[in-house]
């Protein structure tokens, strides 16, 4: 198993399913984590069921500006080692030229706070020490929602933010991002009741897939056994991209 003993985790996102699963596969490794998200209560309610103690920090933001993204990593006490930004909104475009706020929506929560959060993350680290993003696109950006556009452009653009990163942040911080399919979470939740039975007909594995099948993916990236990946976008669909 990798070791992330003493090292600070920052989880955007963290209280959604993959959040904690997430948190969970980096505490059981050692680590320490920072769970950000939007909601005080539910915030509290994760740092009781991952009992972690002290080894788990929450903070309440938007992160919504460069500002909020700084303040919310001061709560880090010393540098910090990964970032995993899970952070977004997920709805569906109504392709109406008259409302363009999904649109707008969909870039800031998905794509500009990833941005800011890694500007803000690369201020952070310890130049001597190995330090890692994982930015989370879907597979939504390779094969199109026509449901929901904006999500899918927004998703497109993790994937170009990574592998610029990857490059302009070499060779302090590897940059990778995840790309999951039908995961079991709420998020996907409505998907899943509206064309679930579909949808297996397309996945070879024939079923969904489970936050924990994304966070080992993940905590993988962030690991000395991925030293040589940067640039990756890895698809967790159980095949279904290839289908």
């Amino acid at each position: 198993m990798a070791d992330f003993t003493g090292r600070r985790i920052v989880i955007t996102g963290g209280v959604g399913g993959i959040g904690i699963a997430t948190a969970q596969a980096f505490l059981s490794a050692g680590g320490h984590v920072l769970l950000i998200d939007l909601d005080e209560e539910r915030l509290a309610a994760a740092r009781e069921a991952l009992a972690g103690g002290s080894r788990v920090v929450t903070v309440a933001s938007t992160i919504a500006r460069p500002d909020q993204c700084a303040r919310a990593l001061d709560r880090v006490d010393g540098p910090v080692h990964v970032l995993v930004h899970l952070a977004g909104v997920f709805e569906r475009d109504p392709l109406d030229p008259a409302d363009h706020g999904v649109w707008d929506r969909a870039i800031a929560a998905n794509l500009t706070n990833a941005y800011d959060m890694s500007v803000a993350f690369a201020r952070r680290i310890d130049k001597r020490l190995p330090a890692s993003i994982v930015l989370t696109s879907s597979v939504a950006y390779r094969r199109g929602s026509g449901d929901y556009a904006a999500y899918s452009a927004a998703k497109g653009g993790i994937v170009g933010l990574a592998r610029a990163l990857s490059r302009g942040l070499a060779p302090e911080v590897r940059v990778n991002a995840v790309a999951p399919g039908v995961i079991t979470t709420p998020m996907a939740a409505p998907v899943i009741e509206a064309r679930g039975e579909r949808m297996l007909g397309d996945i070879p594995l024939k079923r969904f897939g489970s936050p924990a099948e994304v966070a080992g993916v993940i905590r993988f990236l962030c690991s000395d056994d991925a030293s040589y990946v940067t640039g990756q976008t890895i698809t967790i669909d159980g095949g279904l991209t290839n289908a």
